[in-house]
């Protein structure tokens, strides 16, 4: 007993079940029949398993016949596949993407740059490419262009409106903490112009031009808003004019304003008192009158203890941390010791006095003689451990200090938009190309963020990184059916790496986000 497939003179193939007993065949039964190959090979599996239920066994014989025709229709599926695509982190990421809102601007162009900036940052020309190759997406490099010119005064305030909304949802209602610190973003040229210019660069690239980047994020380090500075503009007179627009812009109530002492100066604290803003700023209090020094210096330094002094109507509260000392110590000698090394070998400059830093250990005679003065060392350690902070708020000084320490969100948000995100070095030299770079970086870090969320609240026990880089390695295969003329998709989750964050590719589980 076996299956045959029998051409008719119209073409079409019948599939039928032949016995075949004293020489003689005979026709059991027709299966039926098709002029497709796909379906005449279903058919002939079917009359395989009608002929495995009369026997009711199956013999060494069938079972070799059962593997061949196995691999004949994997060789048959496997000869259809369309396209693989290695877009694991695209079918994540765009679930994040419009789990936050941003679905809502109804732009493709923008969701992919978004996508593509996690997934693998580069130049706008090579992002085209990697969006074919890896996603099978059709972008055109001149509809990108066109997008970066028109998204800067079209849709950034809908962008940081989503962002807010998102983030007051995640963190029950209320905004509360607002972090705001500035860093520098540098370009690759030697051209400035009134936006591009030369500055102080907090990654060392004086000589170069660049831009200064204010960024405002919440409590966890939830992005909120950004303005984009002049690059020779003084850091201490971006946060004013930043709080109190985006302030009146979103009409927030109830919040404490955190920020280093780097952006502490007299101007900024009459003017966030004036505009009745609560703050909490690092002090600089080797700054301080020298009656508010000598108390700091008197006073018992205990690990973890808290002193206050009332100023103009403000708290200066005074913590000393044993580990920070430890820090200022070690800092302090490194700094000495190489600037020792430098000025023995006679190497010390007018480019060396000039630079910040330890240098302020070096004496300068008026025949500019140098000399490292170990008084002013001595006078330096007096200070190891201690921290200050002012505020205007209310708020338990153990209370203050914690709020504060909340500032390496910031910190955390330029290390990750700088590394993972790489928004610098920048190459556009338009504003408008300018201002529409940081805010697809923005939105990339908001997207970044909502994912740490979502890991950590799911119990997936794995960083954002580790994430995406084995998302990386996942796979979809496309397979073109011919009769339908459908096309089946099957994402590869087959290592165990790939299995580990499996829920992130299951749809019911976005339906919580």
């Amino acid at each position: 007993m076996y299956v045959r497939k029998k051409k008719n003179p119209s073409g079409i193939i019948s599939v039928q079940i032949i016995d075949k007993s004293d020489g003689k065949y005979r026709l059991l039964k027709t299966i039926g029949s098709s002029s497709d190959t796909y379906s005449v090979d279903k058919l002939y599996m079917q009359g395989k398993r009608w002929i495995s239920n009369y026997l009711g066994e199956q013999d060494i014989f069938e079972q070799a016949s059962k593997q061949a025709d196995e691999r004949q229709i994997t060789d048959f599926l496997l000869s259809k596949v369309e396209n693989i695509l290695i877009n694991g982190t695209q079918l994540i990421l765009d679930r994040v993407f419009k789990s936050v809102g941003f679905d809502k601007l109804n732009n493709d162009i923008l969701k992919h740059l978004v996508i593509a900036r996690l997934s693998q940052p580069l130049s706008k020309s090579a992002t085209v490419d990697y969006l074919k190759s890896h996603f099978d997406e059709d972008v055109q490099l001149h509809k990108i262009y066109r997008y970066l010119d028109k998204l800067h005064n079209t849709q950034q305030e809908k962008i940081q409106q989503i962002s807010i909304e998102h983030t007051t949802k995640i963190l029950g209602g209320k905004i509360g903490l607002m972090f705001y610190d500035v860093t520098t973003l540098y370009f690759e040229t030697d051209n400035s112009d009134e936006l591009r210019e030369t500055g102080f660069s907090k990654d060392g690239k004086h000589s170069q031009p660049q831009v200064v980047l204010g960024l405002l994020v919440s409590r966890d380090g939830y992005p909120l808003s950004y303005s984009i500075f002049n690059g020779s503009q003084y850091e201490g007179r971006t946060m004013l004019p930043m709080v109190e627009d985006f302030v009146q812009r979103f009409k927030l109530e109830d919040f404490v304003v955190v920020a280093d002492s780097g952006l502490m100066n007299k101007s900024n604290v009459s003017l966030l008192e004036s505009g009745g803003y609560k703050y909490i700023l690092g002090a600089r209090i080797k700054n301080e009158p020298e009656k508010t020094k000598q108390w700091i210096l008197s006073l018992e330094k205990h690990d973890g203890e808290f002193n206050e002094l009332q100023m103009n109507g403000n708290r200066l509260i005074i913590n000393y941390s044993g580990k920070r000392a430890k820090k200022d110590w070690h800092n302090r000698e490194k700094g000495v010791k190489r600037l020792q090394k430098t000025f023995k070998s006679g190497r010390i400059t007018k480019e060396n006095i000039n630079k910040r830093g330890y240098n302020k250990f070096l004496e300068i005679s008026d025949n500019v003689k140098i000399a490292i003065n170990p008084q002013k060392i001595a006078e330096d350690q007096r200070w190891d451990g201690l921290k200050g902070y002012l505020t205007n708020t209310s708020l338990l000084a153990k209370e203050v200090y914690e709020q504060y320490t909340g500032l390496w969100v910031v910190e955390n948000a330029f290390r990750v938009t700088k590394g993972t995100i790489e928004i610098r070095p920048m190459f556009h030299f338009t504003p408008r190309r300018i201002e529409a770079h940081v805010c697809i970086c923005f939105i990339a870090y908001k997207v970044y963020k909502e994912l740490e969320r979502i890991l950590k609240t799911t119990g997936i026990h794995l960083s954002v990184g580790k994430v995406l880089d084995i998302a990386k390695t996942v796979t979809t295969i496309k397979i073109k059916l011919q009769t339908s003329n459908a096309t089946l998709t099957k994402t590869m989750l087959l290592t165990s790496k790939q299995k580990s964050i499996a829920l992130l590719f299951d749809e019911i589980f976005w339906e919580n986000f």
